[in-house]
């Protein structure tokens, strides 16, 4: 296995530390005056999502984490499972509610996701970065109210509820992105 020194990370960089698979979200190498130079970091642990800033010395090493990304197609959820196909060997992989976290909101069957995992073990899923999902529900817009530029909630095809400009309307398909979950723009 590769080991990767403190000194070379960069953002992106994964690797292990105690057990955990941490990835880097920010660096900064500092070189005081007086002393030995440092790497100061941001790291995310790849599993649980918890940021933390440490300190490492430049000649630290770390045995560098190797994360899989595989394209799969989400098939349907049945309870709290959800089915995903790889595309490439059509074999169904079912994944539990929690290991989906916030692409939950945005799945819609058969849309390709990206499945993340570590030596096996999915920890990830993301969803492209922008969807287009139906408006199932929302309350009609009032002509005239321009006094609020809130929006108004609406439910979507999934389940999923977002706040929509006043003029959306039940049968509208959205265009919604998924790093921030907001509206965007009507299709």
């Amino acid at each position: 296995m590769a080991e990767k020194f403190a000194g070379d990370f960069r953002k992106g960089t994964t690797f292990e530390m105690e057990g955990n698979v941490f990835k880097v979200v920010d660096f900064q190498h500092v070189k005081p005056g007086k002393g030995s130079a440092f790497v100061r970091t941001k790291l995310k642990n790849v599993i649980t999502g918890a940021v933390i800033d440490k300190t490492f010395n430049p000649s630290d090493k770390y045995p560098e984490a190797t994360i899989e990304k595989r394209e799969m197609q989400y098939l349907y959820n049945d309870g709290d499972l959800y089915y995903f196909m790889d595309n490439e060997t059509y074999e169904q992989m079912p994944l539990n509610k929690d290991v989906l976290s916030d692409a939950l909101k945005f799945l819609k069957e058969n849309m390709n996701v990206t499945v993340i995992s570590y030596k096996g073990n999915v920890f990830s899923v993301e969803p492209p970065m922008f969807v287009e999902l139906e408006v199932t529900y929302t309350e009609p817009g009032f002509s005239g109210n321009t006094t609020t530029t809130s929006g108004k909630p609406a439910t979507l095809e999934n389940g999923y509820e977002i706040s929509v400009p006043l003029f959306v309307n039940i049968g509208d398909t959205i265009r919604i992105d998924t790093r921030t979950g907001e509206y965007m723009e009507r299709v």
